[in-house]
């Protein structure tokens, strides 16, 4: 249709003006926030750009509501102070039929940042935090040691002193089985278990196992043994946050805390977090269809005051839920789509009342 076109037409030079100036703005808070550090180590500027250019692929996922927000409102509020709307009301033509257009692109958007964030954004996020720690001088926090995971449907416990995850060597194995009724069936000690160069089993350096024997729980010799075959990841995936792994691997993480036993309400909330965040890009439009006509004056501040407000709100609320969330005092579905919803509900009460 001629009018999609047109409406497209005058959205899309201030969506990419608004998406520049807020990537923009992104980078220069993170620059200025660490640059006292930066002098501090005497960081070459190549390599401060470096971190820069990591981080704009999370800087976009950042400012891509914003920006569809402030382009889709200021947009509409030209057209109404212009007065080209009239032309359309007096057609027939319902103020959210015409804005049709900008529901298309908001789906769009939404496609979009859901594969971008799991395939661009997790990884260049991570290599930007490594690249900061690095330059920084600071200490990597990574809990790699006194793990615990439960595998075989909970038949075989590991515990483990510390993983080495370059080598993927445990140190200070002890490896327990259970029968099915679950009572005890062996303990293996082993000073470390080796990945095996075939990539299918724990090689045990030095295994020695406590089992049933004539009523008594004896001791023996191990020989070599290519019976347990949990893979690597699994005692990786312990080590890290669910924030820094793309949806496969957070569902394996969460299949891991299932069989450990442990709590996964923190991993639950930020596996549904990655399908409700890109759903913003669609919200925020609907929500500046909700608002558009209503700046008729200054409609540059208008617009942009109206995006950094609705902006900071989302993600206060949003951090306020996942946090919660996180502590097991929410659902984490809840957690997760409460920022969504809430916004729903503003737009569904600013459509009640919008020109139409």
């Amino acid at each position: 249709m001629i009018l999609d076109r047109y409406l497209a037409k005058q959205f899309i030079p201030f969506f990419i003006i608004a998406l520049s100036m807020f990537i923009l703005l992104i980078l220069m808070i993170d620059i200025f926030m660490n640059l006292w550090r930066y002098l501090n180590y005497e960081v070459p500027v190549l390599e401060i750009l470096r971190v820069s250019f990591y981080y704009l692929p999370k800087s976009f996922s950042y400012a891509l509501p914003v920006s569809l927000l402030f382009a889709s409102a200021y947009t509409l509020g030209d057209l109404y102070s212009k007065n080209e709307l009239i032309s359309i009301f007096t057609s027939g033509i319902s103020f959210i039929r015409f804005s049709f257009s900008l529901i298309i692109i908001g789906i769009i958007a939404s496609i979009f940042s859901f594969f971008f964030e799991d395939r661009v954004v997790i990884h260049t996020f991570k290599m930007k935090n490594e690249l900061s720690r690095i330059l920084l001088h600071q200490q990597r926090t990574v809990n790699n040691s006194d793990i615990v995971i439960r595998a075989g449907g909970g038949s075989i416990i590991y515990s483990v002193d510390f993983y080495d995850t370059n080598s993927e060597i445990l140190n200070g194995i002890i490896i327990i089985e259970k029968e099915d009724d679950n009572r005890l069936k062996s303990v293996i000690r082993a000073t470390r278990a080796v990945w095996d160069e075939s990539g299918e089993f724990w090689d045990l350096i030095n295994p020695v196992i406590y089992e049933w024997h004539d009523g008594f729980f004896r001791i023996r010799n191990m020989g070599r043994t290519e019976i347990f075959r949990e893979p690597p990841d699994t005692f990786r995936r312990n080590m890290v946050n669910a924030e820094d792994l793309n949806l496969s691997d957070i569902q394996g993480l969460v299949l891991d805390l299932e069989e450990a036993g442990l709590p996964t309400t923190a991993a639950m909330a930020e596996y549904y977090r990655r399908f409700s965040f890109p759903g913003t890009c669609l919200i925020v439009l609907i929500l500046s269809i909700a608002m558009g006509g209503r700046f008729r004056k200054n409609i540059l501040l208008m617009s942009l005051l109206a995006s950094l407000s609705a902006a900071v709100v989302y993600f206060v609320i949003e951090m306020i839920s996942m946090m919660v969330a996180r502590q097991g005092l929410m659902p984490p579905l809840l957690g997760a789509w409460l920022p969504v919803f809430v916004f729903i509900f503003l737009g569904i009460l600013l459509m009640r009342t919008a020109k139409t």
